[in-house]
Protein backbone atom coordinates (compact mmCIF):
# COMPACT_ATOMS: atom_id res chain seq x y z
CA UNK A 1 0.00 0.00 0.00
CA UNK A 2 2.80 2.41 0.91
CA UNK A 3 4.59 1.65 -2.35
CA UNK A 4 1.41 2.27 -4.32
CA UNK A 5 0.90 5.65 -2.66
CA UNK A 6 4.53 6.58 -3.22
CA UNK A 7 4.26 5.67 -6.91
CA UNK A 8 1.04 7.68 -7.21
CA UNK A 9 2.46 10.85 -5.63
CA UNK A 10 5.67 10.56 -7.66
CA UNK A 11 3.78 10.97 -10.94
CA UNK A 12 4.43 14.18 -12.85
CA UNK A 13 0.72 14.94 -13.26
CA UNK A 14 0.12 14.67 -9.50
CA UNK A 15 3.09 16.93 -8.77
CA UNK A 16 1.88 19.56 -11.24
CA UNK A 17 -1.59 19.47 -9.71
CA UNK A 18 -0.16 19.76 -6.18
CA UNK A 19 1.97 22.75 -7.17
CA UNK A 20 -0.96 24.54 -8.80
CA UNK A 21 -3.17 23.84 -5.81
CA UNK A 22 -0.55 25.30 -3.48
CA UNK A 23 -0.65 28.48 -5.55
CA UNK A 24 -4.45 28.40 -5.50
CA UNK A 25 -4.51 28.26 -1.71
CA UNK A 26 -3.07 31.77 -1.59
CA UNK A 27 -6.59 33.32 -1.59
CA UNK A 28 -7.20 31.45 1.64
CA UNK A 29 -4.74 33.88 3.19
CA UNK A 30 -7.38 36.53 2.62
CA UNK A 31 -9.62 34.73 5.09
CA UNK A 32 -6.86 34.89 7.68
CA UNK A 33 -6.69 38.66 7.23
CA UNK A 34 -10.42 39.17 7.83
CA UNK A 35 -10.06 39.51 11.65
CA UNK A 36 -7.50 42.28 11.15
CA UNK A 37 -9.80 43.94 8.63
CA UNK A 38 -12.71 43.65 11.07
CA UNK A 39 -10.68 45.30 13.87
CA UNK A 40 -9.83 48.20 11.58
CA UNK A 41 -13.50 48.64 10.70
CA UNK A 42 -14.46 48.62 14.39
CA UNK A 43 -11.83 51.24 15.18
CA UNK A 44 -13.11 53.38 12.33
CA UNK A 45 -16.68 52.96 13.54
CA UNK A 46 -15.76 53.93 17.09
CA UNK A 47 -13.84 56.97 15.83
CA UNK A 48 -16.87 58.06 13.79
CA UNK A 49 -19.16 57.67 16.81
CA UNK A 50 -16.86 59.76 18.97
CA UNK A 51 -16.67 62.51 16.36
CA UNK A 52 -20.46 62.64 15.99
CA UNK A 53 -20.90 62.75 19.77
CA UNK A 54 -18.31 65.51 20.16
CA UNK A 55 -19.98 67.67 17.51
CA UNK A 56 -23.38 67.24 19.16
CA UNK A 57 -21.96 67.87 22.65
CA UNK A 58 -20.20 71.00 21.44
CA UNK A 59 -23.41 72.37 19.89
CA UNK A 60 -25.26 71.87 23.21
CA UNK A 61 -22.61 73.32 25.48
CA UNK A 62 -24.30 76.71 26.00
CA UNK A 63 -27.91 75.45 26.18
CA UNK A 64 -28.15 75.76 29.96
CA UNK A 65 -31.70 75.10 31.30
CA UNK A 66 -32.96 74.73 27.74
CA UNK A 67 -30.79 71.62 27.17
CA UNK A 68 -33.73 69.33 26.41
CA UNK A 69 -35.37 71.71 23.91
CA UNK A 70 -32.05 72.50 22.23
CA UNK A 71 -31.16 68.81 21.97
CA UNK A 72 -34.45 67.99 20.26
CA UNK A 73 -34.08 70.98 17.93
CA UNK A 74 -30.54 69.96 16.86
CA UNK A 75 -31.49 66.33 16.32
CA UNK A 76 -34.50 67.37 14.25
CA UNK A 77 -32.33 69.59 12.10
CA UNK A 78 -30.12 66.59 11.36
CA UNK A 79 -33.27 65.03 9.78
CA UNK A 80 -31.98 61.51 10.56
CA UNK A 81 -29.04 61.85 8.17
CA UNK A 82 -26.75 59.88 10.49
CA UNK A 83 -26.11 56.21 11.02
CA UNK A 84 -25.77 56.11 14.79
CA UNK A 85 -28.41 56.45 17.46
CA UNK A 86 -27.90 59.60 19.53
CA UNK A 87 -29.24 60.23 23.05
CA UNK A 88 -28.86 63.39 25.12
CA UNK A 89 -28.81 62.84 28.87
CA UNK A 90 -28.97 65.32 31.72
CA UNK A 91 -26.60 65.36 34.66
CA UNK A 92 -28.60 62.59 36.40
CA UNK A 93 -28.66 60.23 33.39
CA UNK A 94 -32.26 60.96 32.38
CA UNK A 95 -32.94 60.78 28.65
CA UNK A 96 -33.76 64.27 27.34
CA UNK A 97 -33.76 63.48 23.61
CA UNK A 98 -33.48 60.32 21.53
CA UNK A 99 -32.92 60.35 17.75
CA UNK A 100 -34.84 57.08 17.35
CA UNK A 101 -37.99 58.76 18.73
CA UNK A 102 -37.97 61.71 16.33
CA UNK A 103 -39.60 60.04 13.34
CA UNK A 104 -38.51 58.00 10.33
CA UNK A 105 -35.52 58.81 8.15
CA UNK A 106 -36.41 61.20 5.37
CA UNK A 107 -33.70 60.00 2.92
CA UNK A 108 -34.63 56.32 3.28
CA UNK A 109 -31.02 55.40 4.02
CA UNK A 110 -30.33 51.83 4.88
CA UNK A 111 -28.15 52.78 7.82
CA UNK A 112 -28.59 50.67 10.92
CA UNK A 113 -30.06 52.45 13.94
CA UNK A 114 -30.17 51.08 17.42
CA UNK A 115 -33.67 52.14 18.35
CA UNK A 116 -36.08 49.32 18.94
CA UNK A 117 -37.84 49.77 15.57
CA UNK A 118 -34.77 50.62 13.53
CA UNK A 119 -32.72 47.81 15.04
CA UNK A 120 -35.52 45.37 14.37
CA UNK A 121 -35.78 46.54 10.76
CA UNK A 122 -32.03 46.38 10.19
CA UNK A 123 -31.84 43.01 11.87
CA UNK A 124 -34.69 41.75 9.70
CA UNK A 125 -32.91 43.00 6.58
CA UNK A 126 -29.66 41.34 7.52
CA UNK A 127 -31.51 38.19 8.61
CA UNK A 128 -33.29 38.05 5.26
CA UNK A 129 -30.00 38.52 3.44
CA UNK A 130 -28.38 35.78 5.51
CA UNK A 131 -31.38 33.48 4.94
CA UNK A 132 -31.12 33.89 1.17
CA UNK A 133 -27.41 33.19 1.31
CA UNK A 134 -27.95 30.10 3.48
CA UNK A 135 -30.26 28.68 0.84
CA UNK A 136 -27.48 28.60 -1.76
CA UNK A 137 -25.51 25.40 -2.44
CA UNK A 138 -22.23 27.27 -2.06
CA UNK A 139 -23.06 28.36 1.48
CA UNK A 140 -24.27 24.90 2.51
CA UNK A 141 -21.14 23.30 1.10
CA UNK A 142 -18.77 25.78 2.75
CA UNK A 143 -20.51 25.82 6.12
CA UNK A 144 -20.97 22.05 6.42
CA UNK A 145 -17.87 21.53 8.62
CA UNK A 146 -18.83 24.49 10.84
CA UNK A 147 -22.40 23.28 11.22
CA UNK A 148 -21.17 19.79 12.04
CA UNK A 149 -18.82 21.22 14.68
CA UNK A 150 -21.55 23.31 16.24
CA UNK A 151 -23.96 20.39 16.25
CA UNK A 152 -21.74 17.74 17.80
CA UNK A 153 -18.92 19.46 19.72
CA UNK A 154 -19.89 22.99 20.67
CA UNK A 155 -21.86 23.49 23.92
CA UNK A 156 -25.17 25.39 23.74
CA UNK A 157 -24.87 29.20 23.80
CA UNK A 158 -26.96 30.76 26.60
CA UNK A 159 -29.44 33.44 25.50
CA UNK A 160 -28.13 37.03 25.60
CA UNK A 161 -29.76 40.39 25.91
CA UNK A 162 -31.45 42.03 22.97
CA UNK A 163 -29.80 44.07 20.30
CA UNK A 164 -30.32 47.27 22.28
CA UNK A 165 -29.04 47.16 25.83
CA UNK A 166 -30.86 50.35 26.95
CA UNK A 167 -34.01 49.73 24.95
CA UNK A 168 -37.03 51.48 26.56
CA UNK A 169 -34.97 52.95 29.45
CA UNK A 170 -35.75 56.57 30.50
CA UNK A 171 -32.72 56.79 32.74
CA UNK A 172 -29.34 55.38 31.81
CA UNK A 173 -26.72 54.66 34.41
CA UNK A 174 -24.28 52.49 32.50
CA UNK A 175 -20.55 52.68 33.31
CA UNK A 176 -19.77 54.59 30.13
CA UNK A 177 -22.47 57.18 30.97
CA UNK A 178 -21.19 57.57 34.52
CA UNK A 179 -17.70 58.11 33.17
CA UNK A 180 -18.92 60.87 30.83
CA UNK A 181 -20.99 62.57 33.54
CA UNK A 182 -17.86 62.59 35.66
CA UNK A 183 -16.11 64.59 32.92
CA UNK A 184 -14.31 61.80 31.08
CA UNK A 185 -14.85 59.75 27.95
CA UNK A 186 -16.82 56.55 28.32
CA UNK A 187 -16.95 53.63 25.92
CA UNK A 188 -18.49 50.17 26.07
CA UNK A 189 -19.27 47.26 23.78
CA UNK A 190 -22.10 44.79 24.17
CA UNK A 191 -22.64 41.58 22.23
CA UNK A 192 -26.04 40.94 20.79
CA UNK A 193 -27.57 37.55 20.14
CA UNK A 194 -28.05 36.00 16.73
CA UNK A 195 -26.60 33.52 14.20
CA UNK A 196 -23.48 35.65 13.90
CA UNK A 197 -22.93 37.63 17.07
CA UNK A 198 -22.91 41.35 16.40
CA UNK A 199 -21.51 44.06 18.63
CA UNK A 200 -23.12 47.36 19.62
CA UNK A 201 -20.63 50.14 20.34
CA UNK A 202 -21.50 52.82 22.94
CA UNK A 203 -19.57 56.06 23.27
CA UNK A 204 -20.44 58.71 25.88
CA UNK A 205 -19.11 62.31 25.63
CA UNK A 206 -19.69 64.93 28.34
CA UNK A 207 -21.60 68.16 27.63
CA UNK A 208 -19.73 71.02 29.24
CA UNK A 209 -21.39 74.14 30.55
CA UNK A 210 -18.45 76.21 31.64
CA UNK A 211 -16.49 74.05 34.05
CA UNK A 212 -19.46 71.84 34.91
CA UNK A 213 -20.90 68.83 33.09
CA UNK A 214 -24.48 69.62 32.15
CA UNK A 215 -25.11 66.16 30.76
CA UNK A 216 -23.79 63.64 28.26
CA UNK A 217 -24.26 62.54 24.66
CA UNK A 218 -24.58 58.75 24.24
CA UNK A 219 -23.91 57.57 20.69
CA UNK A 220 -24.46 53.92 19.79
CA UNK A 221 -24.38 51.83 16.64
CA UNK A 222 -24.58 48.14 15.83
CA UNK A 223 -21.99 46.28 13.76
CA UNK A 224 -24.60 44.56 11.57
CA UNK A 225 -23.35 46.45 8.55
CA UNK A 226 -19.75 45.36 9.17
CA UNK A 227 -20.83 41.75 9.66
CA UNK A 228 -22.84 41.90 6.44
CA UNK A 229 -19.86 43.23 4.49
CA UNK A 230 -17.50 40.64 5.99
CA UNK A 231 -20.03 37.91 5.30
CA UNK A 232 -20.24 38.91 1.63
CA UNK A 233 -16.46 39.17 1.43
CA UNK A 234 -16.01 35.67 2.82
CA UNK A 235 -18.41 34.27 0.24
CA UNK A 236 -16.59 36.13 -2.55
CA UNK A 237 -13.22 34.75 -1.40
CA UNK A 238 -14.58 31.23 -1.18
CA UNK A 239 -16.15 31.58 -4.64
CA UNK A 240 -12.80 32.75 -5.98
CA UNK A 241 -11.07 29.86 -4.23
CA UNK A 242 -13.37 27.22 -5.74
CA UNK A 243 -13.07 28.79 -9.19
CA UNK A 244 -9.29 28.80 -8.88
CA UNK A 245 -9.25 25.16 -7.73
CA UNK A 246 -11.34 24.04 -10.71
CA UNK A 247 -9.22 26.13 -13.11
CA UNK A 248 -5.98 24.78 -11.62
CA UNK A 249 -7.23 21.20 -11.90
CA UNK A 250 -8.20 21.64 -15.56
CA UNK A 251 -4.95 23.39 -16.46
CA UNK A 252 -2.94 20.78 -14.55
CA UNK A 253 -4.62 17.99 -16.47
CA UNK A 254 -3.92 19.72 -19.78
CA UNK A 255 -0.28 20.42 -18.92
CA UNK A 256 0.33 16.95 -17.49
CA UNK A 257 -1.24 15.40 -20.59
CA UNK A 258 1.38 17.14 -22.75
CA UNK A 259 4.10 15.67 -20.54
CA UNK A 260 2.92 12.36 -19.14
CA UNK A 261 1.37 11.03 -22.36
CA UNK A 262 4.58 11.39 -24.44
CA UNK A 263 6.64 9.99 -21.57
CA UNK A 264 4.27 7.03 -21.30
CA UNK A 265 4.64 6.54 -25.05
CA UNK A 266 8.41 6.45 -24.67
CA UNK A 267 8.01 3.89 -21.88
CA UNK A 268 5.89 1.68 -24.11
CA UNK A 269 8.42 1.94 -26.92
CA UNK A 270 11.22 1.02 -24.51
CA UNK A 271 9.34 -2.11 -23.53
CA UNK A 272 8.51 -2.99 -27.14
CA UNK A 273 12.04 -2.81 -28.57
CA UNK A 274 13.27 -5.68 -26.36
CA UNK A 275 12.38 -9.32 -26.87
CA UNK A 276 11.94 -11.74 -23.92
CA UNK A 277 15.66 -12.50 -24.01
CA UNK A 278 16.60 -8.84 -23.75
CA UNK A 279 17.75 -8.45 -27.36
CA UNK A 280 16.99 -5.34 -29.38
CA UNK A 281 14.31 -5.84 -32.00
CA UNK A 282 13.61 -2.23 -32.89
CA UNK A 283 14.44 1.37 -32.04
CA UNK A 284 12.76 4.48 -30.72
CA UNK A 285 10.68 6.43 -33.21
CA UNK A 286 11.97 10.02 -33.06
CA UNK A 287 9.22 12.46 -32.11
CA UNK A 288 8.56 15.64 -34.08
CA UNK A 289 8.14 17.69 -30.92
CA UNK A 290 10.64 20.53 -30.52
CA UNK A 291 10.58 20.53 -26.72
CA UNK A 292 12.66 18.61 -24.15
CA UNK A 293 10.59 15.45 -24.56
CA UNK A 294 11.24 15.53 -28.29
CA UNK A 295 14.96 15.91 -27.57
CA UNK A 296 14.76 12.96 -25.18
CA UNK A 297 13.01 10.86 -27.81
CA UNK A 298 15.64 11.64 -30.43
CA UNK A 299 18.45 11.00 -27.93
CA UNK A 300 16.95 7.63 -27.03
CA UNK A 301 16.65 6.80 -30.72
CA UNK A 302 20.31 7.66 -31.23
CA UNK A 303 21.24 5.68 -28.12
CA UNK A 304 19.47 2.54 -29.32
CA UNK A 305 21.10 2.86 -32.74
CA UNK A 306 24.55 3.11 -31.17
CA UNK A 307 23.72 0.23 -28.83
CA UNK A 308 22.56 -1.88 -31.75
CA UNK A 309 25.74 -1.00 -33.60
CA UNK A 310 27.83 -2.03 -30.61
CA UNK A 311 25.92 -5.29 -30.28
CA UNK A 312 26.61 -6.04 -33.96
CA UNK A 313 30.25 -5.18 -33.35
CA UNK A 314 30.45 -7.60 -30.41
CA UNK A 315 28.72 -10.33 -32.38
CA UNK A 316 30.94 -9.87 -35.41
CA UNK A 317 33.99 -9.65 -33.13
CA UNK A 318 33.10 -12.97 -31.55
CA UNK A 319 32.54 -14.46 -35.00
CA UNK A 320 35.91 -13.16 -36.23
CA UNK A 321 37.69 -14.50 -33.16
CA UNK A 322 36.17 -17.95 -33.56
CA UNK A 323 37.08 -17.92 -37.26
CA UNK A 324 40.67 -16.92 -36.57
CA UNK A 325 41.01 -19.65 -33.96
CA UNK A 326 39.81 -22.34 -36.37
CA UNK A 327 42.99 -22.34 -38.47
CA UNK A 328 45.53 -22.77 -35.65
CA UNK A 329 43.25 -25.26 -33.89
CA UNK A 330 42.89 -27.25 -37.09
CA UNK A 331 46.65 -27.13 -37.57
CA UNK A 332 47.25 -28.26 -34.00
CA UNK A 333 44.80 -31.13 -34.38
CA UNK A 334 46.27 -32.32 -37.69
CA UNK A 335 49.85 -32.05 -36.45
CA UNK A 336 48.98 -33.89 -33.24
CA UNK A 337 47.23 -36.72 -35.12
CA UNK A 338 50.16 -37.06 -37.51
CA UNK A 339 52.64 -36.97 -34.64
CA UNK A 340 50.81 -39.84 -32.97
CA UNK A 341 50.73 -41.93 -36.12
CA UNK A 342 54.24 -41.34 -37.52
CA UNK A 343 57.07 -43.67 -36.41
CA UNK A 344 59.83 -41.25 -37.45
CA UNK A 345 61.34 -39.26 -34.58
CA UNK A 346 62.48 -36.32 -36.75
CA UNK A 347 59.09 -35.99 -38.39
CA UNK A 348 57.40 -36.18 -34.98
CA UNK A 349 59.62 -33.37 -33.71
CA UNK A 350 58.79 -31.25 -36.75
CA UNK A 351 55.08 -31.80 -36.22
CA UNK A 352 55.36 -30.89 -32.53
CA UNK A 353 57.22 -27.72 -33.56
CA UNK A 354 54.27 -26.82 -35.80
CA UNK A 355 51.97 -27.36 -32.82
CA UNK A 356 54.04 -24.97 -30.71
CA UNK A 357 53.97 -22.34 -33.47
CA UNK A 358 50.20 -22.56 -33.71
CA UNK A 359 49.91 -22.34 -29.92
CA UNK A 360 52.09 -19.21 -29.95
CA UNK A 361 49.87 -17.76 -32.67
CA UNK A 362 46.77 -18.45 -30.57
CA UNK A 363 48.43 -16.76 -27.60
CA UNK A 364 49.06 -13.67 -29.71
CA UNK A 365 45.47 -13.73 -30.90
CA UNK A 366 44.16 -14.04 -27.36
CA UNK A 367 46.41 -11.24 -26.15
CA UNK A 368 45.22 -8.94 -28.94
CA UNK A 369 41.56 -9.83 -28.40
CA UNK A 370 41.86 -9.20 -24.66
CA UNK A 371 43.51 -5.84 -25.33
CA UNK A 372 40.81 -4.70 -27.74
CA UNK A 373 38.11 -5.82 -25.30
CA UNK A 374 39.71 -3.82 -22.48
CA UNK A 375 39.96 -0.72 -24.67
CA UNK A 376 36.36 -0.97 -25.90
CA UNK A 377 35.07 -1.56 -22.37
CA UNK A 378 37.06 1.39 -21.00
CA UNK A 379 39.40 0.26 -18.26
CA UNK A 380 38.37 2.08 -15.06
CA UNK A 381 41.89 1.71 -13.65
CA UNK A 382 43.50 3.88 -16.34
CA UNK A 383 44.41 7.37 -15.18
CA UNK A 384 44.34 10.06 -17.85
CA UNK A 385 46.89 12.87 -17.81
CA UNK A 386 47.74 16.02 -19.70
CA UNK A 387 50.51 14.92 -22.07
CA UNK A 388 52.92 17.00 -24.15
CA UNK A 389 52.77 14.89 -27.32
CA UNK A 390 56.10 15.77 -28.97
CA UNK A 391 58.23 15.11 -25.89
CA UNK A 392 56.23 11.96 -25.17
CA UNK A 393 56.83 10.69 -28.73
CA UNK A 394 60.60 11.26 -28.34
CA UNK A 395 60.65 9.13 -25.18
CA UNK A 396 58.63 6.36 -26.83
CA UNK A 397 60.95 6.23 -29.84
CA UNK A 398 64.01 6.22 -27.59
CA UNK A 399 62.62 3.21 -25.70
CA UNK A 400 61.70 1.56 -29.00
CA UNK A 401 65.26 2.07 -30.24
CA UNK A 402 66.86 0.76 -27.02
CA UNK A 403 64.79 -2.44 -27.14
CA UNK A 404 65.96 -3.10 -30.68
CA UNK A 405 62.40 -3.54 -31.81
CA UNK A 406 63.35 -2.86 -35.42
CA UNK A 407 65.34 -6.10 -35.52
CA UNK A 408 68.34 -6.30 -37.79
CA UNK A 409 67.17 -3.41 -39.94
CA UNK A 410 69.08 -0.18 -39.58
CA UNK A 411 66.13 2.17 -39.28
CA UNK A 412 66.50 5.87 -38.49
CA UNK A 413 63.82 7.34 -36.21
CA UNK A 414 63.13 11.08 -35.83
CA UNK A 415 60.58 13.36 -34.21
CA UNK A 416 59.59 16.79 -35.56
CA UNK A 417 56.77 19.30 -35.17
CA UNK A 418 55.53 21.66 -32.49
CA UNK A 419 54.53 21.48 -28.90
CA UNK A 420 50.94 20.32 -28.32
CA UNK A 421 49.00 18.77 -25.46
CA UNK A 422 46.31 16.13 -25.23
CA UNK A 423 44.59 14.28 -22.38
CA UNK A 424 44.62 10.49 -22.25
CA UNK A 425 46.22 7.55 -20.47
CA UNK A 426 50.00 7.57 -21.11
CA UNK A 427 50.21 3.80 -21.54
CA UNK A 428 47.47 3.88 -24.17
CA UNK A 429 49.12 6.67 -26.16
CA UNK A 430 52.43 4.80 -25.95
CA UNK A 431 50.76 1.57 -27.10
CA UNK A 432 49.12 3.25 -30.10
CA UNK A 433 52.33 5.07 -31.10
CA UNK A 434 54.47 1.91 -30.71
CA UNK A 435 52.07 -0.09 -32.87
CA UNK A 436 52.25 2.53 -35.64
CA UNK A 437 56.04 2.82 -35.42
CA UNK A 438 56.43 -0.98 -35.34
CA UNK A 439 54.18 -1.28 -38.39
CA UNK A 440 56.18 1.43 -40.22
CA UNK A 441 59.50 -0.18 -39.30
CA UNK A 442 58.34 -3.62 -40.47
CA UNK A 443 57.54 -2.26 -43.95
CA UNK A 444 60.58 0.03 -44.21
CA UNK A 445 63.64 -1.20 -46.12
CA UNK A 446 67.01 -1.64 -44.48
CA UNK A 447 68.47 1.82 -43.92
CA UNK A 448 65.04 3.43 -44.18
CA UNK A 449 63.64 6.30 -42.16
CA UNK A 450 60.58 6.50 -39.90
CA UNK A 451 59.49 10.02 -38.96
CA UNK A 452 57.01 11.08 -36.31
CA UNK A 453 55.63 14.62 -36.50
CA UNK A 454 53.30 16.52 -34.19
CA UNK A 455 51.11 19.40 -35.32
CA UNK A 456 48.22 21.41 -33.87
CA UNK A 457 45.23 21.40 -36.20
CA UNK A 458 42.39 23.52 -34.85
CA UNK A 459 40.94 21.71 -31.83
CA UNK A 460 42.97 18.56 -32.50
CA UNK A 461 46.52 17.30 -32.24
CA UNK A 462 47.69 15.44 -35.34
CA UNK A 463 50.36 12.80 -34.68
CA UNK A 464 51.70 11.60 -38.04
CA UNK A 465 53.91 8.50 -38.65
CA UNK A 466 55.48 8.12 -42.12
CA UNK A 467 57.79 5.47 -43.55
CA UNK A 468 59.65 4.70 -46.78
CA UNK A 469 58.03 1.34 -47.45
CA UNK A 470 56.02 0.17 -50.45
CA UNK A 471 52.87 1.99 -49.32
CA UNK A 472 49.38 0.65 -48.92
CA UNK A 473 47.76 -1.18 -51.85
CA UNK A 474 44.72 0.76 -52.96
CA UNK A 475 42.44 -2.26 -52.71
CA UNK A 476 43.39 -2.71 -49.02
CA UNK A 477 43.24 0.91 -47.75
CA UNK A 478 39.72 0.49 -46.39
CA UNK A 479 40.57 -2.74 -44.57
CA UNK A 480 43.89 -2.15 -42.88
CA UNK A 481 42.22 -1.14 -39.57
CA UNK A 482 39.92 -4.20 -39.55
CA UNK A 483 40.50 -6.88 -36.98
CA UNK A 484 42.60 -9.87 -38.06
CA UNK A 485 43.43 -8.29 -41.42
CA UNK A 486 47.09 -8.42 -42.40
CA UNK A 487 48.61 -8.05 -45.85
CA UNK A 488 52.31 -8.89 -45.87
CA UNK A 489 53.60 -10.53 -49.04
CA UNK A 490 56.13 -13.23 -48.19
CA UNK A 491 54.92 -13.62 -44.60
CA UNK A 492 53.98 -17.11 -43.52
CA UNK A 493 50.96 -15.78 -41.70
CA UNK A 494 52.11 -16.69 -38.21
CA UNK A 495 54.12 -13.65 -37.11
CA UNK A 496 51.31 -11.08 -37.34
CA UNK A 497 47.77 -11.53 -36.04
CA UNK A 498 46.36 -8.47 -37.80
CA UNK A 499 45.35 -6.71 -34.57
CA UNK A 500 47.99 -4.02 -34.20
CA UNK A 501 46.25 -1.34 -36.28
CA UNK A 502 42.82 -2.41 -34.94
CA UNK A 503 44.12 -1.71 -31.42
CA UNK A 504 45.33 1.72 -32.55
CA UNK A 505 41.90 2.52 -33.94
CA UNK A 506 40.17 1.39 -30.72
CA UNK A 507 42.50 3.49 -28.55
CA UNK A 508 42.08 6.65 -30.62
CA UNK A 509 38.31 6.36 -31.00
CA UNK A 510 37.89 5.68 -27.27
CA UNK A 511 39.30 9.20 -26.68
CA UNK A 512 36.99 10.78 -29.28
CA UNK A 513 39.65 10.95 -32.01
CA UNK A 514 40.08 9.49 -35.49
CA UNK A 515 42.82 7.60 -37.33
CA UNK A 516 43.42 7.37 -41.06
CA UNK A 517 46.00 6.09 -43.54
CA UNK A 518 47.24 7.43 -46.87
CA UNK A 519 50.04 7.11 -49.43
CA UNK A 520 52.12 10.32 -49.71
CA UNK A 521 53.21 11.43 -53.15
CA UNK A 522 56.87 10.80 -52.22
CA UNK A 523 56.26 7.12 -51.51
CA UNK A 524 55.79 5.07 -48.39
CA UNK A 525 52.77 5.10 -46.10
CA UNK A 526 51.42 7.74 -43.70
CA UNK A 527 49.27 7.09 -40.61
CA UNK A 528 47.65 9.99 -38.82
CA UNK A 529 46.12 10.04 -35.34
CA UNK A 530 43.86 13.02 -34.62
CA UNK A 531 43.46 13.46 -30.86
CA UNK A 532 41.50 16.15 -28.98
CA UNK A 533 43.65 19.17 -28.07
CA UNK A 534 43.95 19.75 -24.33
Amino acid sequence: MRGTLRAFFSRISVRILAFNLLVVFLPVGGLLLLPTYEKQLLRSLEHALVQQGRVLAASLGDAGPRLAEEAVRVLLRLRQRHDARMRVLDAGGAVLADSSRLGPREDGAAAVNTSAGDVAGAADAVTEQARRAEETFLYRFASAPVRAWRRFFRPPVPPREGDEYYSGANRIAGPEVMEALAGGYGASTRISAGGQQSVTLYSAIPIWNGDQTAGAVLVSQSTYRILSDLYALRLDIFTLFLTAVVTAAVLSLLVSATISVPVRRLRDQARAILDPRGRLKGTFTPARRRDEIGDLSRSLGELTQRLEKHIRFVESFASDVSHEFKNPLAGIRSAAELALSTPEEDERRALLGMVLEDVARMERLLSGVREISRIDAGDAGEEVQRIEVKGFAQRVLEGFRLRGAAGEKRITFSVAGEQAFTIMAPERLAQALENLVDNAASFSPDGGRVEVSVQRDGAAVTLRVTDEGPGIPEQHRNRIFDRFFSYRPGDDGGAHAGLGLAIVKSIVESRGGTVEASNPSGGGACFEMHLPLA
